[in-house]
């Protein structure tokens, strides 16, 4: 029996926090899409995958025109990132973006992802195929923009995340393994 509640539980029943929102953050290349995918599958939660490639089919426009237009408008920033928020406000979701820890201020479980940047460039040059060296200055240049960008919007450090509730380097673990450790986070709130 559990004492807070008085529910009586089956041995080996998890139940996680009705109305759960977990934001799920990190920089390109840390398994970001992936583990909020399997995330919210495992977890039986809503994921919230609302990107420019959304917002360009709403609009019935053209994908890179879209970015283009986002590099000198930051309207489009805005606009992505409310709209993500407002998906998530009814709970029972996982929002993985590059901003969800910092933007969905009512999440009940914030998690960074994190490897150094020669790992993640590693796993983009797997999945996107190039040289590796130029993939690296690519995605040191990414992070670099990235950062000033969420400053500029936000006041966001996107370094800054010290905060979270869960800080997992992915460097050596397997995307289930990541789930893992997020899910035992989850089922203990």
């Amino acid at each position: 029996m559990n004492e807070k509640t008085g529910v009586l539980k089956k041995p080996g029943t998890r139940r996680l926090k009705p109305g759960i929102k977990i934001a799920l953050s990190g920089k390109s290349g840390c398994g970001n899409s992936t583990v909020s995918r399997l995330t919210a599958e495992r977890l039986g939660l809503r994921m919230i995958n609302y990107t420019f490639h959304t917002i360009a089919d709403e609009r019935g426009m053209d994908f890179r025109r879209l970015c283009d237009l986002a590099e000198k408008d930051s309207s489009w920033d805005l606009l992505l990132d409310r709209r993500q928020v407002e998906l998530a406000a009814a709970g029972d979701c996982v929002l993985g973006s590059r901003l969800a820890v910092w933007l969905l201020k009512d999440a009940d479980l914030k998690v960074f992802l994190d490897a150094p940047l020669e790992v993640r460039a590693g796993r983009i040059l797997l999945r996107e195929g190039g040289e590796y060296e130029a993939v690296l200055r690519e995605t040191a240049e990414r992070d670099r923009r990235d950062r000033n960008r969420y400053l500029k919007l936000y006041g966001i450090d996107n370094d800054d995340f010290h905060f979270v509730d869960l800080t997992i380097d992915t460097s050596g673990l397997s995307p289930d393994e990541i789930v893992d450790l997020i899910a035992e986070k989850a089922f203990s709130l």
